[in-house]
C-alpha cells in the first residue's frame, strides 16, 4: 500500500507540473498580446490517514485560475478610440455575431481593453469582433437615466461619419457704443445699422438688422435726451419686426453713458413711435443685462427665442453712449452652420464626443464601466473577455472614474500583463519538479522490481 501511494503521488506530481507547465506556456504564448491576464496554478496536497508506523501518500492536486484584477501597463497609441481602464472596472462589449440575431437582448461580455475602429455601419468594434457597448445621447447631449444592475439599456456605439450638424443661435450678446452728440438738440444725424448673422433650427445663416434711431430734444436750450429707439427686424420673419425698444442713458458723472433703463415701446411697421401700434420683444433684465427676441415668424409653432444681452443697469459692458462715434466693439453669438464630422474623442469620464469641421462638439454616448465584487471569479473566454459567473457577483454599471471604477484613458492599449522573467523562472522550478516526480516513480519501479526478485 505504501509503494503503490508512493508510485500514485509521483503520476499526481507529474500531472499537476504539466498543468502548471501549461500556464506558463500560455502566459509566455500571450506576453504581447493586450489585455492578457495572466494564469496561476496553485497545488494543494492531498491527505490519506495512516496507520500507526506507516504512511500513505496522499499526492497533490492542482488548480488553475486568471489573475484578472492585476493590470498590464498602459501602451500610448494614435487612435482616438484605442481604449484601457486605468484601475478597477471593464469595458461592455458583446460579439458582433450577437446583434445579427433579430429579437434578442445581446450578451454583455468584459473586457479591459480594446482597439475599437468603425466597420462598413459605423460601429465601433475590435478586429476580433467585439463590438463597444454604451448608452446613447439625446439630441442635446444629456443621458438619459439608465439602469445600472442591468445591460438592457446598452446599445452598440455607432458612428455616423457622414453625419451632418448645426447648433442653432440661442444667445447674442452686443457691445456697441452710441454716439452721445446725436441725442443732442439739433443733430441731424442718421440712424445707425448693425447686421447680425445668426443660425436657425435647420443650420441656415439668417440676418438680424438692429437699427439705433437717435431722438434728439426737441426744444433749444434742453440737454441731450440720451434717448434712442432700438428696432431689431429678422431676415427669417420677411424683415418683420421682432423687437422695439427704447433706450435711455446716463447722464451723471459716475454712471454717464450707462443704460438706465430699457423698455419695449408700441411701433407701426416702419418702426416709428405709434401709440396704437404693436409691442415687440420680451422685458429687459436690469441685472443680466437680456431681453428676448423671437425669430422666423416669432409665434408657436415657429417660436424660436434668441436671449440679447445689451448690458445690465449703469453696465459699463454691452451697449453705452459716449463721445460722437458709433463703434461695435464686441458681438458674441453661439451656434453654427452644418458641418461635417471630423472625428470621435473619449474622454476620461467614457463620454463619446463627435467633433465637426465648424468647430462644434456634440456628446453622443457614455460608456459605463462595469464592476463586480470579484474579479478573479469571472468566466474567461476568447479575445480577453469575460462574462459573469456565481463567484464573481453581480455587476453593477459605474460612470467612469466614479465610485469603486477607474477611468478610461484613449489613445491607450492595456499590455499583457506576463511577467516573461518571471514565468522563465517559474518554467525552470516547473522543470525541476516534473523531473523529482519521474524520479519517483523510477525509484518505486526499481522498488518493486526487488521485491519481484525476492521470490527468486
Amino acid at each position: 500500500m505504501t509503494i503503490s501511494s508512493s508510485l500514485n503521488a509521483g503520476v499526481a506530481g507529474l500531472a499537476a507540473n504539466a498543468s502548471r507547465l501549461a500556464t506558463i506556456s500560455d502566459n509566455i504564448a500571450n506576453s504581447g498580446t493586450h489585455g492578457y491576464k495572466r494564469a496561476e496554478a496553485d497545488f494543494h496536497s492531498m491527505v490519506i490517514s495512516s496507520g500507526n508506523g506507516t504512511y500513505s501518500a496522499g499526492g497533490v492536486r492542482v488548480t488553475t485560475q486568471r489573475v484578472i484584477d492585476q493590470p498590464g501597463a498602459l501602451l500610448s497609441t494614435n487612435n482616438p478610440t484605442d481604449l484601457a481602464v486605468r484601475g478597477r472596472g471593464f469595458l461592455p462589449v458583446t460579439p458582433a455575431s450577437a446583434l445579427k440575431v433579430q429579437g434578442e437582448q445581446p450578451p454583455m461580455l468584459l473586457t479591459t481593453t480594446g482597439s475599437f475602429r468603425t466597420d462598413k455601419d459605423g460601429i465601433l468594434q475590435t478586429e476580433t469582433g467585439m463590438v463597444l457597448l454604451g448608452w446613447p445621447a439625446e439630441p442635446d447631449g444629456t443621458i438619459k437615466s439608465y439602469p445600472r444592475d442591468t445591460a438592457d439599456g446598452l446599445q452598440p456605439v455607432k458612428i455616423n461619419t457622414n453625419q451632418f450638424a448645426g447648433e442653432p443661435t440661442t444667445k447674442l450678446s452686443l457691445g456697441v457704443n452710441l454716439p452721445a452728440t446725436s441725442t443732442e438738440y439739433g443733430s441731424l444725424a442718421d440712424t445707425e445699422v448693425l447686421s447680425i448673422e445668426y443660425f436657425d433650427n435647420m443650420g441656415t445663416s439668417q440676418n438680424l438688422a438692429v437699427t439705433y434711431v437717435p431722438e434728439p430734444a426737441t426744444n433749444p436750450g434742453d440737454p441731450a435726451s440720451n434717448t434712442w429707439r432700438m428696432i431689431i427686424r429678422d431676415s427669417a420673419s420677411g424683415n418683420n419686426i421682432v423687437g422695439a425698444y427704447e433706450l435711455r442713458f446716463n447722464n451723471d458723472r459716475e454712471a454717464g453713458g450707462t443704460l438706465q433703463s430699457v423698455s419695449t415701446i408700441a411701433v407701426d411697421s416702419n418702426g416709428e413711435r405709434d401709440p396704437l401700434g404693436m409691442t415687440y420683444g420680451g422685458g429687459w433684465d436690469l441685472t443680466t443685462g437680456e431681453f428676448r427676441v423671437n425669430v422666423a415668424n416669432g409665434a408657436p409653432p415657429n417660436e424660436n427665442p434668441i436671449d440679447i444681452t445689451i448690458g445690465g443697469e449703469k453696465s459699463t459692458t454691452g451697449i453705452t453712449q459716449l463721445s460722437d462715434s458709433f463703434a461695435p466693439t464686441s458681438i458674441l453669438k453661439d451656434g453654427s452652420p452644418v458641418g461635417n464630422m471630423v472625428s470621435v474623442d473619449v474622454d476620461a469620464n467614457g463620454f463619446v464626443y463627435a467633433n465637426f469641421d465648424t468647430g462644434i462638439t456634440r456628446k453622443i454616448y457614455q460608456i459605463p464601466l462595469v464592476d463586480l465584487p470579484n474579479p478573479n471569479g469571472l468566466i474567461a473566454l476568447d479575445n480577453q473577455t469575460y462574462t459573469t459567473s456565481n463567484v464573481s457577483g453581480s455587476f453593477f454599471l459605474w460612470d467612469a472614474a466614479d465610485g469603486p471604477t477607474g477611468d478610461i484613458v484613449s489613445y491607450a492599449l492595456e499590455e499583457s500583463a506576463t511577467d516573461v522573467a518571471g514565468e522563465l523562472t517559474n518554467l525552470i522550478q516547473t522543470q525541476r519538479a516534473y523531473s523529482s516526480n519521474a524520479k519517483v516513480i523510477q525509484t518505486v519501479d526499481e522498488m518493486l522490481q526487488e521485491t519481484t526478485n525476492i521470490k527468486r
